[in-house]
């Protein structure tokens, strides 16, 4: 058990020291196997973790909804989302935020990525509200809320990975992150809402729009519903796998932008190129993630965490509330991702013990997650979107998520409450 805590510890500490998350999983998962059984079952054991998944038909998924993500946001596809979104709520009050919140929902369900989200929607609406007077916390705040839709609202790369580690289905996953990431939109758009009604000079209202332009508009959208459509759609109707879907999202993602003349080879290959990095980096973290899972489960840490649970008296909300305080504290200091690997082989089996279901745990802990994104001192969102606006000090994006990030609070407690929001759509298809 001591060695399984100072496992813990070291990739804590290394991740929050910003070792790259990949060297530090592996690193310690190696040292604390060769402890036990030698550096030769250690990298036996490697060896038989990379061949067991480096093929694995389900683990396909990852590279093709990224290549996906990055031929859209490459071909200026998410562009047309949020004119769309803006002629038709520009003119309200508070028309522009309103926009790129849902400009934001839109974007990340093909997307999965909520840096990806936040990076384009940086690029595409805050021109649009700094030229019409919108004020730094409100904009960015909205921008940084926004993009934390992009690790749930399906296809999410937090749920494929947390699929992975849990051998629970990706499918029932996604269709699970439906209706949690439409009440988040609802609940964030409540919230510019109530902002602008309070604070009416932080967003002036924005030309009308003509009915026959709003239509036009509509012309930019078909993309992002084609796409949802084929792939929740086909999903929840059990007509293919999340795999299948994945390749049909991809290879739909490379054939729309080329009818409409906007793909080129330069930017196939760089969103290629992007997708092979991004992949062989997820691949490098999920393998030592899984390392570090046979670590916990030899080193007997988990056994001692549930066993202390158990004994404790704690019923299961009580333990729920114990495990999702400690993913809430770590999201404050450190990456999404990293929080992801590292914790969920180490609970999802007390998870189990107590009888929760692992697809409604696996949403808490990615809005969760969500939080910890906007939430200071790290608040991932907030550091690549002061990367993409360096005009805007990391203060005034802080004091402008405040909002948000206590109506998040508000959807977690709805979410572990009412665990129906999360399964109903998984009891309900076909």
């Amino acid at each position: 058990m001591f060695l399984g805590l100072t496992a813990l510890a070291s990739i804590l500490l290394l991740a929050f020291l910003r070792v790259p998350l990949g060297i530090a999983l592996l690193t310690v998962s190696l040292i604390g196997l060769s402890a036990l059984y030698g550096p030769a079952l250690a990298g036996n054991m490697l060896a038989m973790t990379i061949s067991e998944n480096a093929f694995s038909y389900d683990l396909a998924v990852l590279p093709m909804f990224l290549l996906m993500g990055n031929l859209l946001a490459a071909t200026g596809i998410s562009g047309d989302l949020f004119r769309a979104a803006n002629a038709f709520l520009g003119a309200r009050k508070g028309g522009l935020a309103l926009a790129t919140m849902v400009s934001c929902a839109g974007f990340a369900s093909v997307c999965g990525s909520s840096f990806a989200t936040a990076a384009t929607m940086a690029k595409v609406a805050y021109p649009s509200m700094k030229e019409f007077g919108y004020a730094d916390r409100l904009s960015s705040a909205t921008i940084a809320a926004g993009g934390t839709l992009g690790i749930l609202i399906p296809p999410s790369t937090i749920l494929m990975l947390y699929g992975i580690l849990t051998e629970t289905s990706i499918g029932d996953l996604f269709i699970a992150g439906v209706l949690p990431g439409l009440l988040g939109l609802f609940l964030n758009a409540a919230v510019v809402m109530v902002i602008c009604h309070l604070r009416p000079q932080d967003a002036p209202r924005s030309p009308s729009v003509p009915f026959d332009q709003k239509m036009r508009s509509l012309l930019g959208v078909w993309p992002f519903c084609t796409l949802f459509a084929l792939i929740i759609g086909g999903i929840y109707f059990r007509l293919f796998t999340p795999t299948e879907a994945a390749g049909l999202g991809a290879g739909f993602a490379i054939l729309i932008p080329l009818l409409q003349r906007r793909l080129s080879f330069a930017i196939l290959s760089k969103a290629f190129a992007e997708t092979v990095t991004t992949s062989v980096m997820l691949y490098v973290v999920l393998f030592g993630a899984m390392l570090l899972a046979k670590l916990i489960s030899v080193s007997g840490i988990g056994e001692a965490i549930q066993g202390l649970l158990v004994g404790s008296g704690l019923n299961s909300y009580q333990t729920l509330f114990c495990v999702l305080a400690v993913f809430l504290v770590l999201g404050c200091v450190m990456d999404s991702l990293a929080i992801i690997l590292i914790c969920v082989p180490l609970f999802s089996p007390i998870v189990l013990a107590f009888d929760m279901d692992l697809v409604w745990f696996g949403i808490l802990v990615v809005v969760v997650t969500e939080i910890g994104l906007i939430t200071p001192p790290i608040g991932m969102n907030v550091f690549v979107l002061n990367s993409c606006l360096p005009g805007v000090r990391m203060t005034t994006i802080f004091r402008g998520l405040m909002p948000f990030i206590a109506i998040d609070v508000l959807r977690l407690i709805l979410l572990a409450a009412f665990p129906a929001i999360s399964l109903y759509l998984i009891h309900a298809s076909f």
